[in-house]
């Protein structure tokens, strides 16, 4: 019990870490503020990595929704990231 309290503190203290993994700090790309701009530097190398694995052409014109949308699309279908 002392554990489990203890823990439960150490989540409040600490805002990144997210004791409830349903909440809202996971967003939906059609949601995203920012979601029209270009895609990271961050997603197009794992992007492109992504492809290269699944034999898929890599599109650097993505925005970041659509990269987001695209990397989730090749990490189910390589098994990477999972």
């Amino acid at each position: 019990m002392a554990a489990r309290q203890q823990n439960q503190a150490d989540h409040q203290d600490n805002p990144k870490q997210d004791p409830d993994p349903g909440s809202n700090t996971i967003k939906d790309p059609d949601d995203w503020t920012t979601g029209d701009e270009r895609m990271t530097g961050a997603q197009a190398s794992y992007l492109k990595t992504l492809c290269e694995e699944a034999g898929e052409e890599f599109d650097p014109g993505l925005t970041k929704a659509d990269a987001s949308r695209r990397i989730d699309e090749l990490q189910a279908r390589t098994g990477r990231g999972r």
